[in-house]
């Protein structure tokens, strides 16, 4: 998934991943380390993620795996003051878009760092969504 990578790598520490719209399917469905319930489509996918790289610091990748239309991206990164080891599991369809993206993180004090941080971005994740939702032809 080398465009994602990419434009998380040149991105993140700007706290936006602009453009990321761009790499997700219209159904796709993001999968959270945090929460019970699946998050389908472009709108929200892409409001939490960049919802995500407000609350990460010092986000870097530090390892990848590709299986034909399925990646592995591993991620080391701090959420207010705890570090955070993770994964982010990637699908793509025939496009090349992303229709799953399902993310893992340890150890449990980064996982509740990192929830309690995305728990407060929540209202704007919503409103982000709805906002995306409204530009759309």
């Amino acid at each position: 998934m080398k465009a994602f990578r990419e434009l998380v790598e040149r991105s993140i520490a700007t706290g936006s991943l602009a453009g990321v719209e761009d790499l997700l399917a219209d159904d796709v469905v993001f999968r959270s380390p945090v929460a019970f319930k699946p998050y389908p489509g472009k709108a929200i996918t892409q409001a939490i993620l960049n919802g995500v790289a407000r609350v990460f610091e010092d986000f870097h990748y530090v390892g990848q795996i590709e299986d034909g239309r399925r990646s592995v991206l591993e991620f080391e990164a701090t959420v207010d003051g705890k570090s955070v080891h993770g994964i982010d599991m990637i699908t793509i369809d025939d496009e090349g878009l992303i229709t799953e993206f399902t993310v893992m993180v340890r150890p449990m004090s980064g996982a509740q760092a990192l929830m309690a941080g995305m728990a407060a971005q929540f209202d704007r994740i919503e409103a982000d969504a709805r906002a995306f939702l409204e530009r759309r032809p």
